[in-house]
């Protein structure tokens, strides 16, 4: 006789109860089986991929909007390049001065000895026009008989047929010259447009760049003010080196270029001089481009030896300034590896031409200095100041 107790479950009932949630267990972990996992290296790569995708979009459409309006960024660019170099001049007069006038003898001073170069240039030019030309003439000859003589030895009538060839499109193409030129006349309108623009703007940036920077901090959530102040002094402190030192790296090549071809007699030497000056505002390749400008002029009127030599300072200037003024002058500002300069030249040179070509190295060097600084941890020392 069984005694079944109320409440109780039967002894078969608990082992069934038990075997089900066995095999229930046993069929998840047979389909837990089957589940295909990621690979974590896989994981971290996609995660990485899509905020770079973000990333690269949101640069295309920064140059999209640069390239829109790209008369007012080359005129801010060119403000901030007056700014760092003018406003330790004005610093240094508002000692004496009020503030006010300090700017303005400063941007005044520096303009009226910009122009006055400029005019002495031009005067220059105008001057040894007719002679130049001349000696072009003269010169052109003499290339021609240097030629056809040892070790070329080129047939004459090679050369003749190529100057046939080059007054013949000169002649068929004058039409689309003039037209060059009078479109040159309207680029002439934006060039004197965007110098205007960024002497206005240098003179309230030199006057008051750092109350512009409080402003905008001010705007900022009060947790990212600190991030911003680092960024924005870390920023501002290479762009203005790298600035200062471009300029005294242009000024030492030009300096010694000019005292070779006043040596040497080339003509048009303070042109060509001026011409190294601004050239070696773009790194590694501007210096060689604006000496071998001068090779042509020395060649056609000085003839081959005094070429050669010219030719030779390609190899100098570029000694001296890779491996003498680049570690003294530019080191403490910029620490970028020559590959990562080359690149950078010849990426802004295809997105933008010559402008792209002389901003993408300050644009790269303040982003890794940016970078470098945001990665490392504040200095509790060092409270926020404005950039300027």
């Amino acid at each position: 006789m069984r005694y079944i107790v109320l409440g109780s479950r039967p002894a078969r009932g608990v082992g069934a109860v038990t075997r089900a949630r066995t095999a229930g267990s046993a069929v998840r972990r047979a389909g837990e089986s089957h589940v295909v996992t990621v690979n974590h290296g896989l994981r971290v790569a996609a995660a990485y991929a899509w905020r770079l995708l973000v990333l690269g979009v949101a640069l295309y459409a920064g140059f999209m909007i640069l390239g829109r309006l790209q008369l007012v960024a080359v005129a801010v660019f060119l403000a901030l390049v007056v700014t760092s170099v003018l406003r330790p001049l004005a610093d240094l007069l508002a000692r004496r001065l009020p503030r006010p006038a300090a700017v303005a003898v400063s941007v005044v001073g520096s303009l009226a000895a910009t122009l006055g170069l400029l005019a002495l240039v031009g005067r220059l030019v105008a001057g040894e026009s007719g002679q130049l030309g001349e000696e072009f003439s003269g010169g052109i000859e003499r290339i021609q008989r240097w030629l056809e003589g040892s070790p070329f030895h080129v047939n004459h009538a090679v050369l003749s047929d190529l100057q046939h060839k080059v007054s013949t499109f000169v002649s068929q193409h004058r039409s689309e010259l003039i037209s060059s030129a009078l479109s040159g006349a309207g680029r002439l309108v934006e060039v004197l447009t965007t110098a205007v623009l960024a002497l206005f703007c240098s003179v309230f940036f030199i006057q008051s760049g750092s109350r512009f920077w409080y402003w905008f901090q001010q705007l900022l959530p009060e947790g990212a003010r600190d991030p911003w102040g680092r960024a924005g002094r870390t920023a501002w402190r290479t762009f203005a080196g790298y600035t200062r030192g471009i300029i005294i790296v242009a000024a030492t090549n030009a300096v010694l270029v000019g005292i070779a071809l006043f040596t040497l007699r080339v003509p048009l030497a303070l042109p060509l001089t001026l011409l190294e000056f601004f050239a070696a505002f773009i790194p590694l390749v501007g210096s060689p481009i604006a000496l071998a400008v001068a090779t042509v002029v020395a060649l056609a009127t000085r003839g081959p030896v005094i070429a050669i030599v010219v030719l030779a300072l390609i190899v100098v200037v570029g000694q001296i300034e890779g491996h003498v003024l680049h570690p003294l002058v530019m080191s403490w500002a910029v620490r970028l590896h020559p590959v990562v300069v080359a690149l950078s030249v010849i990426a802004g040179s295809i997105l933008a031409g010559v402008i792209g070509a002389v901003v993408a190295v300050p644009m790269v060097s303040v982003a890794w200095a940016v970078l470098s600084e945001l990665r490392a941890a504040p200095d509790p020392d060092h409270p926020p100041r404005s950039p300027g």
